[in-house]
């Protein structure tokens, strides 16, 4: 009767919890057992394993072999657990002596030809890989476990490659290139993210190009009400390139959550902030979050970037209520019957809507496009609850372009945008707002509010008037002081005065006009 014990991580969430997993051969007819929780798919992997030893031209035990995967209490699933199951296998079977599987933790499935494939969740287990151990994981994977820089991590192509590995017979060194060196944004060092999406590509739009910025600043939710054609979508997705670039602690955020459902670019985060658009038609899960088993929806996977709703009054009612919470807290609490999880969720709204059913510019009572009726209209705009509107910081009314103006040859010129000094702009007002709060406006608490968007009398006064004139909510003045206080950081004001309380006052009044 022999033992032997090798270690992986099990992902539960963004937690990647360390798992034991311990095999012992013993007399018996040739069973194979998994125990510990395991999921179906982590009971399948005694094929594939069976499969790997042979191919590998080692002999599978023929007595009863019995793996625990410890702890018990924590569900096991997926294949990641196949590489370390066959090599504590081999290590029990006396195919690995003189080696400590102590010092290493496996991450991998493996085919029935040997090879190792990689896994989803790479990059939350190399972040938590115990101290002192190194990381065996399928090539595939390597890129992304480097990213953690944390211990020295190793790519197998195959069983067979594990074995000099661990039992020292290859120089570790060799294996294990150098961490790329990553640029990150820091409030210190202002970094101008590149894009290949120009904002001067959208004609006209003067009033949208200006929200566009103050939303980039200061991380401000934003809504475009306009007819089709008129330039929402193709402002919404510049957004993200004209935003600062993720510190690498926001980068390695993100990257994690992308890493749990399988994305392979995710190293594309350290550059750019991600921009994710789902259709109208996507279910409470996908936006949300949740599923069998659970998984983190677009609200998480657009963590530290944007997320783009088009088309915003088609999308389920519970769906859009269920923004709510994520807008305010900044996560997502997903509970299901078998498990409840939290992932992160600071994410910044963009959305765009058409002003009536058909579509048409038709917020001009005199319009003769629109055939819908009044009630018609008002459902469609109903179909968004005042507390969702309230929490969206920018509405901006994007007009249709008469078409002299859009073909002329020359109105590409007119004001056209020195987009490399707007980025500056938007970096050294992003760097403002961290060296006085720490975080961006959007951000401040009540309390901070008060500090850094404090009005001295004829604008207080001025402030409280329009307020009270047009019934702004609590939220509602706090949000337009926020708004106000991003346009005096990129005007380059230490304090917030009229001319910007008037341009914040304009964006929020658009909700109760439209």
């Amino acid at each position: 009767m022999t033992s032997a014990r090798a270690y992986s991580r099990a992902q539960i969430g963004l937690h990647a919890i360390q798992v034991t997993i311990e095999v012992r051969i013993g007399r018996g007819m040739g069973i194979f057992s998994v125990v510990g929780l395991p999921k179906a798919s982590v009971r399948e992997a005694r094929s594939r394993v069976i499969g790997a030893i042979e191919h590998a031209g080692f002999r599978f035990p023929e007595g009863s072999v019995t793996v625990n995967l410890a702890p018990a209490d924590v569900p096991k699933e997926g294949s990641r657990f196949d590489l370390a199951i066959a090599v504590g296998i081999l290590a029990a079977s006396d195919y690995l002596p003189d080696c400590d599987l102590r010092g290493f933790e496996f991450l991998g499935e493996l085919g029935l030809s040997g090879s190792v494939r990689g896994v989803p969740g790479v990059l939350p287990s190399a972040l938590a890989l115990g101290k002192g151990r190194q990381l065996i994981v399928a090539a595939d994977n390597f890129d992304e476990a480097l990213l953690a820089e944390t211990g020295p991590t190793h790519p197998v192509q195959s069983l067979m490659d594990v074995r000099p590995i661990i039992c020292g017979q290859m120089d570790i060194d060799s294996l294990t290139p150098a961490a790329p060196v990553t640029a990150h944004a820091t409030h210190k060092t202002i970094e101008v993210s590149q894009t290949s999406l120009s904002l001067n590509e959208v004609r006209g739009q003067a009033e949208a190009k200006r929200a566009l910025v103050i939303a980039a600043a200061g991380a401000h939710h934003m809504l475009m009400r306009g007819p089709p054609g008129t330039g929402k979508t193709m402002l919404a997705r510049r957004l993200a390139g004209f935003r600062p670039p993720p510190s690498r602690e926001e980068a390695i955020e993100a990257m994690q959550i992308h890493s749990i459902v399988g994305n392979q670019n995710i190293p594309s985060l350290l550059r750019e902030r991600s921009f994710r658009s789902p259709h109208h038609t996507a279910s409470a899960a996908a936006i949300i979050g949740g599923g069998q088993p659970i998984r983190p929806g677009e609200v998480s996977l657009s963590h530290k970037g944007v997320l783009f709703l088009d088309e915003l009054p088609e999308f389920n009612r519970s769906v859009l209520e269920a923004l709510r919470e994520p807008l305010e807290s900044k996560e997502v609490h997903i509970a299901r019957a078998q498990a409840s999880l939290c992932y992160p969720a600071d994410f910044q709204l963009v959305a765009a809507m058409n002003p009536c059913p058909a579509g048409f510019d038709c917020e001009n009572e005199g319009s003769s496009s629109c055939k819908c009726a009044a009630s018609q209209r008002a459902r469609y705009r109903n179909r968004l609850s005042g507390p969702l509107l309230d929490r969206i910081d920018l509405h901006v009314r994007v007009a249709r372009l008469p078409p002299k103006e859009l073909l002329s040859k020359n109105s590409s010129r007119v004001g056209e945008i020195n987009e490399q000094q707007l980025r500056e702009q938007i970096c050294l007002a992003h760097s403002r707002q961290i060296d006085r709060a720490g975080k961006l406006n959007r951000d401040l608490t009540p309390k901070e509010i008060e500090r850094d968007c404090a009005l001295e009398g004829a604008d207080r006064e001025y402030f409280t008037l329009a307020a009270d004139k047009h019934g702004l909510s609590a939220r509602g003045c706090h949000r337009t002081l926020k708004v106000a206080r991003t346009i005096a950081d990129l005007d380059g004001e230490e304090n917030v005065s009229r001319p910007q309380l008037m341009e914040a006052l304009g964006y929020r009044l658009h909700q109760q006009r439209n």
